[in-house]
């Protein structure tokens, strides 16, 4: 799986973390291996434009995720794949209001990152939280991926 990420928030970061949790919930959720994501890291006057420009919101949010190629993300058994790795977007994410959640959370800014790594990805692959019934199933995969990947490091 191809993950490009960028830190263009001016704050130091554990990316290769960042890189993992991704891989490590993409992989879990079944996604084509030739599938490409890209991570920025952006700061809060960055963030906030993004924020306003699409999705009609006032200041800085913690994560945005834009899909790319919807169609292409999981081929079935039964769908003829085109062989082209599945563009699955973009994860954007602002560590200086990732660090204000997590303090208030009660948990380190890495973890809150983390966090919003997976969010953000299972954005890109469908799930919302719109609705309370969405809400659950998100945040209750989202907490199963997060409480996996933390175990398998710790065994590593």
């Amino acid at each position: 799986m191809s993950i490009e990420i960028a830190n263009e928030s001016g704050v130091e970061v554990d990316t290769d973390a960042i890189l993992a949790v991704a891989r490590y919930a993409l992989d879990e959720m079944g996604v084509n291996p030739l599938a490409e994501l890209s991570i920025l890291l952006v700061d809060i006057d960055y963030m906030a434009e993004l924020n306003h420009r699409w999705m009609g919101g006032d200041g800085p949010t913690d994560v945005l995720a834009f899909p790319m190629d919807e169609g292409s993300v999981d081929h079935g058994p039964g769908e003829a794949g085109t062989g082209e790795p599945a563009l699955l977007g973009d994860i954007v994410l602002a560590p200086e209001v990732a660090a204000k959640q997590a303090a208030a959370a009660g948990h380190s800014a890495a973890d809150e990152l983390h966090l919003l790594t997976v969010h953000g990805a299972l954005h890109l692959l469908g799930y919302d939280h719109a609705e309370p019934e969405e809400e659950r199933e998100m945040f209750s995969l989202q907490n199963r991926l997060l409480q996996s990947w933390r175990s398998t490091r710790q065994a590593g």
